[in-house]
């Protein structure tokens, strides 16, 4: 039986990920897939007074053993928020898989970052390199990658849960089904890798279909992206048009981002057990 997941998030990488066979490559979006299993953390209860750090969070998420030096070799300006860093890996035994992320280890800063990687495999097996899509934010490794990091800044990665392993581990390969995305940010500046994203809406037609939202646009709209954008937060309308038994939820996103769209599902009644998410900060 097919399944249908709405993803809501404040990182477009999982849905580029996902077909990085095809597209070798942070803002909030919903995906609906269908026949698509993804391994992410559930919490039905979205409450903490204190904040955990990185490690605390994923403690018992699973890492592989190998710990790899790395170089930053490129770092460019996706948004006025967000930087994407290329990383040189020097350990040739160094791998991940679709839906990983890394631990950051920075010289001379105690707290260890936990980053998406927003590249392909394929692009570490060809080139030795792996990229990330980092947000500005205080959190210290966000902070200094924003603030301190050069090219030739050298730092450790360690890759963390593998999203897919679970399927693939009972020999079944990942099969792509439907997706609707739903991507919010605060103008079309901030909708990081969106030209990926219609190209993947090109190649997969009737596969992949996207919603912009944009909720402080200022600007002109260009052309290619009109088509696609709505002005305004992402609703509970917009949300129960895709509700059924068969859906499933994946949420991503800042804990208030995460808190809204929990509460948003939960109206039009949504079981606890079908909304996933990842608690990042």
């Amino acid at each position: 039986m097919a399944h249908a997941t709405i993803y809501v998030g404040f990182t477009v990488p999982q849905l580029l990920r996902g077909a990085s066979r095809i597209f070798p490559t942070h803002s909030a979006l919903v995906v609906l897939r269908h026949s698509a299993f993804c391994y992410c953390t559930v919490n039905s209860t979205i409450k903490s007074k204190r904040k955990m750090d990185h490690l605390e969070r994923t403690a018992n998420n699973f890492r592989q053993e190998v710990i790899s030096q790395a170089k930053v070799c490129g770092i460019t300006n996706e948004s006025e928020t967000v930087k994407r860093l290329r990383l040189a890996i020097a350990n040739k035994d160094f791998t991940f898989k679709a839906g990983q992320w890394v631990d950051f280890f920075i010289p001379g800063v105690s707290v260890v970052g936990g980053f998406s990687i927003c590249s392909s495999p394929g692009l570490l097996e060809r080139e030795g390199i792996l990229e990330l899509a980092v947000k500005h934010t205080v959190h210290p490794p966000a902070y200094w990658i924003h603030t301190e990091c050069t090219l030739g800044s050298e730092v450790a990665l360690r890759v963390g849960a593998d999203l897919h392993g679970y399927q693939e581990g009972k020999g079944k390969g990942y099969k792509m089904g439907t997706v609707k995305l739903y991507y919010s940010a605060k103008n079309t500046s901030e909708l990081l890798f969106k030209e990926n994203i219609l190209g993947l809406m090109n190649a997969f037609p009737g596969k992949i279909t996207c919603r912009f939202h944009v909720t402080q646009q200022t600007s002109q709209i260009c052309k290619e992206l009109q088509p696609h954008v709505k002005e305004g937060r992402i609703s509970e309308k917009d949300l129960e048009k895709h509700a059924s038994k068969d859906t499933l939820w994946y949420i991503c996103g800042p804990p208030p981002m995460i808190e809204s769209i929990s509460k948003l599902l939960s109206n039009i009644g949504v079981p606890r057990n079908c909304v996933f998410f990842e608690k990042w900060w």
